[in-house]
């Protein structure tokens, strides 16, 4: 099996669905067989590249993987879209332990197929960001330059330590990603520092610009990537993909 990452953050707005789509994509265009699942009910993981959300999610429904995945949304890239389905969201939020290994089980039907996969979670600390991490073998952590940054990171390892006291998977921090990042602001280079210190080389090197094209692009269906490939935005996510590749 390949590498599962949980692309995860309790806080919102810190570009959590931004960074598993462009880096799914990135690693999907240096060749590596790469699937994108959304498991945010917002489901903008599955809006941002064009597609619609599933009726039922698929991991209630207990539809095989290979049944419910997008096949070939770009070349080398696969999508299991998320679902907005209340009996469905309201089922992986209260997920009993029993359940959730039941999920886990499901999740990772046919994943040996693929060399990355990218778990795109809600904006929270519930059972269904539980249940991913349980899932993954790695976790990434974009983190948005600001005053509460290192209070939400807090809050996240300590839930990441319980799922790892829970489970026999070894789950290891794929990195720490600062996004919207505004090099002419002093909090901006106050947080980097800090988390850089308290870290080290947990945190990537590659930072996330502030860049209208990264917004952009969702509302067309396409990655900045494909949708502003000389943007600074794109730039830095080609980067990030390089270095995710590199800590293999």
């Amino acid at each position: 099996m390949g590498r599962i990452l949980c692309i995860a953050n309790q806080k919102g707005g810190v570009g959590k669905t931004t960074t598993a789509v462009n880096l799914a994509v990135g690693l999907a265009k240096s060749g590596a067989r790469t699937l994108l699942a959304d498991l945010d009910p917002q489901c903008n993981a599955t809006s941002g590249l064009g597609l619609r959300p599933a009726a039922r999610h698929p991991l209630v429904s207990q539809t095989p993987l290979r049944e419910a995945i997008h096949a070939g949304v770009l070349p080398n890239l696969d999508v299991l879209p998320g679902s907005r389905h209340f009996e469905d969201l309201e089922f992986l939020a209260t997920a009993d332990d029993g359940q959730s290994a039941t999920l886990v089980r499901h999740m990772e039907t046919g994943l040996n197929l693929y060399d990355f996969v990218l778990i795109d979670c809600p904006p929270s600390l519930g059972q269904l960001t539980r249940t991913a991490l349980a899932g993954s073998n790695e976790v990434l952590m974009p983190i948005q330059c600001e005053f509460f940054a290192m209070e939400g990171l807090t809050q996240m390892i300590q839930m990441i330590k319980e799922v790892m006291q829970r489970t026999t998977r070894r789950l290891e921090f794929a990195g720490i990603l600062l996004t919207m990042y505004d090099h002419t602001l002093e909090l901006t280079r106050e947080v980097d520092a800090e988390v850089r210190d308290f870290f080290g080389e947990i945190v990537f090197q590659t930072v996330i610009p502030r860049d209208v094209a990264v917004s952009e692009a969702p509302s067309h269906g396409l990655s900045v990537l494909d949708y502003a490939p000389r943007a600074r935005g794109a730039r830095a996510y080609a980067e990030l993909c390089l270095e995710v590749l590199d800590r293999e």
